[in-house]
């Protein structure tokens, strides 16, 4: 598959999270081995439905539906998830129909990543994958207050990038980014169906 960018587009942002990397399957896993410690339960759905939410804010909302608000807090179990996910994040690998359109337009149009994902944990995927060479700029969820849908995220990189919103085209996999990438003004591209998600 050849994806080429429509006429009229001069910058290209990218989700990092089932969007450039397959790393869902094991978010799920660190999620999962985090909620069965502490008693909570947890399915793909919730996640799928929370997909592009910074892990602060799905453990709070695992904690108002479980009803586990007193016993452990929220930065107990985000702080166990990525424990987990660390464990086993090596595994992770591009998502190569993604990540062919960086390795395209590097050096023709601007590029960013714009997740709502912990830093450290987003570095250290596009390291895994090899695909952190090719992005100058990166905005995660330590560099916004607002977080997807809101449209901070993709104006950040927007502003970055030097590039104006109408002009910039967003590859996203979750409702939540792709409706910020249309607050925002921008081009939105869902890249579910480009490949087999397994979680």
């Amino acid at each position: 598959m050849e994806y080429i960018i429509r006429p009229g587009i001069k910058g290209l942002i990218f989700d990092l999270d089932g969007t450039l990397a397959n790393t869902m399957p094991y978010h799920f896993e660190g999620w999962k081995n985090a909620c069965d410690k502490f008693g909570i339960s947890i399915d793909s759905s919730f996640l799928r439905l929370h997909s592009g939410s910074p892990g602060k804010l799905i453990a709070a909302e695992l904690l108002k539906k479980n009803g586990n608000a007193g016993t452990v807090t929220a930065e107990e179990i985000i702080k166990e998830k990525l424990s987990q996910f660390y464990r086993i994040q090596h595994l992770v690998e591009p998502i190569e129909p993604v990540a062919d359109i960086v390795k395209r337009y590097k050096g023709i149009l601007p590029m960013a990543v714009g997740t709502g994902g912990h830093r450290e944990a987003v570095t250290r995927t596009l390291e895994i994958t090899g695909l952190l060479q090719y992005f100058d700029i990166i905005v995660t969820s330590n560099d916004v207050s607002n977080y997807k849908p809101h449209p901070e995220t993709f104006l950040r990189c927007a502003e970055l990038m030097n590039v104006e919103p109408s002009a910039i085209e967003v590859f996203e996999d979750g409702e939540l980014g792709l409706e910020a990438a249309r607050r925002a003004g921008m081009m939105a591209t869902d890249v579910r169906g480009w490949y087999d998600s397994d979680w």
